[in-house]
């Protein structure tokens, strides 16, 4: 897995590079110390997963990863990091697209996972996390159930809530009682219904439209 890193700082690069440089199936292939870099780089080298500062000069990485996401065929994963973790601003980058955040001080062995399990698009990195970012800032409850509720399978709906919850698409099988191959369809299935890029923008859009209660 292919990988390019944008923060501001060098010492943060240096030793996210030297973390996941010593896995033998990830490789950093590019820096950027600027969210318009960062943006410049990926569009140059087309990595699969992205590590962007949420705090940068020029234009910071909520913007970088609509950038990103918006102007791309087959874009990358981006995964924000950050110093805090309720952070309205990670918030914001998780609505704009990104697929996960990760704390600056977490351990090495959480940044590989993270990154590898961006990679696959199997799971929410930080489900209580998340929960608690979109209780904190998401939008209230609007009055009436979203268009895409309505649309939902009995079986879709159940779906996503155990998406909500973080679980990949193995133990969404195995609590459901079906095959894998049936749950990848229901979770290809919720993204076209809800119009989310990934697992993460249809567990914000459930969560601010009110189909599940972040409290």
């Amino acid at each position: 897995m292919r990988v390019v890193l944008a923060d501001d700082e060098r010492m943060v690069r240096t030793a996210l590079r030297v973390i996941l440089d010593a896995e033998h199936d990830l490789e950093v292939i590019g820096e950027a110390s600027t969210g318009a870099e960062a943006v410049s780089v990926v569009r140059e080298l087309r990595p699969d997963v992205v590590l962007m500062d949420v705090r940068m000069p020029e234009i910071d990485g909520i913007r970088a990863t609509e950038q990103i996401l918006g102007t791309l065929d087959g874009p990358p994963r981006i995964v924000v990091v950050t110093t805090f973790e309720n952070d309205s601003y990670v918030y914001e980058a998780l609505r704009a697209g990104a697929a996960g955040f990760l704390l600056k001080r977490a351990a090495a062995e959480e940044l590989v996972q993270a990154v590898r399990l961006v990679a696959r698009s199997d799971s929410l990195l930080f489900p209580a996390a998340v929960r608690s970012l979109a209780a904190e800032y998401g939008s209230r409850r609007p009055a009436a159930p979203p268009p895409w509720a309505a649309r939902l399978t009995e079986r879709e709906a159940e779906v996503l809530r155990l998406m909500a919850t973080g679980l990949t698409n193995a133990e969404i099988a195995g609590r459901m009682g079906v095959g894998h191959a049936t749950t990848k369809t229901h979770v290809a299935s919720v993204l076209a219904k809800t119009g989310a890029r990934d697992r993460t923008q249809a567990v914000i859009a459930a969560y601010e439209s009110g189909f599940i209660s972040p409290g």
